[in-house]
């Protein structure tokens, strides 16, 4: 069989090397545009901040390379102008020669990946305008910083290659902004978390200019200045990453399917809508796996994960992928960030009966060295108690806590199933009750009413309005605020009436939870516990 494989970087190899390891007979060739293959978009970020040294180690395998382990043709440099699915073939112009050739296929795949959005703008062909897609694009940003020529650097973008870039940048004292036209930096993150973030990195010095629009880039000959809708900022250099297009415009009169945003739409197999052609990774529209809606989900795990069904597939089975989470992470500065699953937004929209809880908890036992803190945002349908969402930031490994999500959702688990999990536990590495299972623990008891509480995003929409707020720290913490002592409070309270509405607000939430506890045995009604207590939330004056 012979199969042609358009792209050459995650989804195409994988592609690639898992059917000529299944079937070494077939004839397997690769057209690519680049000079590289299968290189580490991801880790582009890292080699501009010198994290990773050399630029070589940016490259997983070269043509050559690949060439030689799997016994697939690789053909670089090579871009398809043109797909004639009536002929099972494709015309390709040969960028070193200029001279274009015809090949033939049984089964085409399409894995063209997707490309930096370049928007018209006055200024965006100076010197020191720079796209973070490639490793040319991180080489040539390195180059330009080790040259001495950047001392200051706006970033247009606030997802996660954009704050990685950040985060770089800083990290060798180059004075950074970033501005994004959304309200929040970290798109799909929910609300709350992404203003902590937000705040966090205010405080090391990378400034977030949100709702802020880029309408120029200023200078003569090279980057002098960025112009937004509010304000003139000073630069030296100017990194885009305002998003990815998928790389099908090639594919017009093909007669495939397309999402809105051009990424070729695919069954659970991989299928297009036209006979023998296929399309994984960044061009391809897939699904959610909790909704089955239509989803778009460019990450090197998903499209390698498409990538190996579809080779499968290729080579006779009939496997189903079922759908992506949106599960991401990245490390930023002091922070790690990680989600998965819905959102609170998404989920109702979805139809869901949502419920939410916020925990602060102790990443490992609080006692040994490096311990620190998990925020945790979990998301779950009260009715039958299944795990929709996880949101989670800390210093620690919020990897872990995300996977163990993605496996709960993934096998349909309720928060029942997950309570009671025999997860591994040792002082470096976990507290007794798992961060996981601590948070699980306190939503249940949300939803099963043995916890009275408001969240922070229904705080900062006014919801304890009318409560007298009570500090329940371990120490009085709260300027301004009652202080009540738990380990003081054994009977009724001569200062407050039975029915009296109080907000009780401690630095995690958890001793604000024993104490509403405490005062619900005595009789009283109207308790409100603050989530993720003064840690998390900026308590109103």
């Amino acid at each position: 069989m012979k199969v042609l494989i358009i792209g050459g970087v995650a989804a195409g190899t994988k592609v690639a090397a898992k059917l000529k390891r299944d079937n070494y007979d077939y004839q397997v060739t690769i057209l690519t545009k680049g000079k590289d293959i299968s290189y580490a978009g991801c880790g582009l970020p890292y080699y501009v901040g010198n994290v990773i040294e050399n630029k070589e180690d940016l490259i997983v395998n070269t043509p050559e390379s690949f060439a030689s382990l799997t016994g697939v043709e690789v053909l670089t440099e090579v871009e398809v102008t043109k797909v004639n699915p009536s002929e099972k073939s494709v015309e390709a112009l040969d960028l070193k020669t200029n001279e274009t050739s015809t090949y033939t296929y049984d089964k085409l795949v399409i894995a063209t990946g997707a490309d930096p959005i370049k928007p018209p703008l006055e200024g965006i062909g100076l010197e020191g305008v720079y796209f973070m897609r490639t490793p040319s694009d991180a080489i040539a940003l390195r180059e330009a910083i080790e040259a001495g020529n950047v001392k200051r650097a706006v970033v247009v973008g606030g997802g996660f290659i954009g704050l990685e870039v950040a985060e770089n940048l800083a990290a060798q004292d180059i004075r950074v902004s970033v501005i994004d036209m959304a309200d929040q930096v970290l798109p799909g993150f929910e609300p709350e978390i992404a203003n902590y973030v937000e705040k966090h990195l205010a405080k090391l010095g990378i400034m977030a200019f949100t709702g802020t629009r880029l309408e120029a880039i200023l200078g003569e000959g090279k980057v002098e200045k960025v112009k937004t809708d509010k304000r003139t900022m000073k630069a030296d250099a100017v990194v885009l990453s305002i998003g990815i297009r998928p790389n099908t415009a090639f594919l017009a009169d093909t007669g495939l399917e397309f999402s809105p945003n051009r990424a070729i739409i695919v069954n659970e197999q991989m299928e297009t809508n036209v006979k023998d052609i296929y399309a994984v990774g960044d061009c391809a529209f897939v699904s959610n796996m909790l909704t089955g809606k239509p989803a778009y989900a460019p990450m090197g795990s998903t499209a390698n994960i498409e990538g190996r069904i579809l080779a499968q597939n290729l080579n006779g089975n009939k496997l189903s992928y079922g759908g992506a989470l949106g599960t991401a992470v990245a490390k930023l500065p002091n922070l790690n960030v990680g989600k998965t699953g819905l959102t609170e937004d998404a989920a109702r929209e979805a139809g869901y009966d949502v419920e939410t809880i916020t925990t602060v908890v102790d990443d490992k036992a609080h006692y040994y060295p490096g311990a620190s803190l998990f925020i945790i945002k979990m998301i779950a349908d009260k009715s039958t108690k299944k795990l929709l969402g996880l949101q989670v930031i800390g210093e620690g490994v919020v990897d872990k806590l995300v996977d163990m999500a993605v496996v709960a959702i993934a096998l349909n688990a309720s928060l029942e199933d997950l309570k009671d999990l025999d997860f591994a536990y040792a002082p470096p590495f976990s507290t007794a009750i798992h961060p996981f299972a601590n948070t699980v623990n306190v939503l249940l008891n949300k939803i099963n009413g043995e916890f009275d509480s408001i969240t922070p995003r229904e705080y900062l929409a006014g919801k304890a309005d009318g409560y007298k707020l009570i500090d329940a720290s371990i120490v009085p913490k709260i300027d301004g605020a009652p202080y009540m002592d738990l380990s003081k409070v054994h009977e009724e309270l001569a200062d407050y009436g039975k029915d009296e509405k109080l907000l009780l607000v401690c630095d995690k939430g958890k001793r604000s939870y024993m104490l509403q506890k405490r005062l619900r045995s005595f009789g009283y009604t109207n308790l409100l516990s603050l989530e993720g207590g003064t840690i998390f939330n900026e308590l109103k004056k």
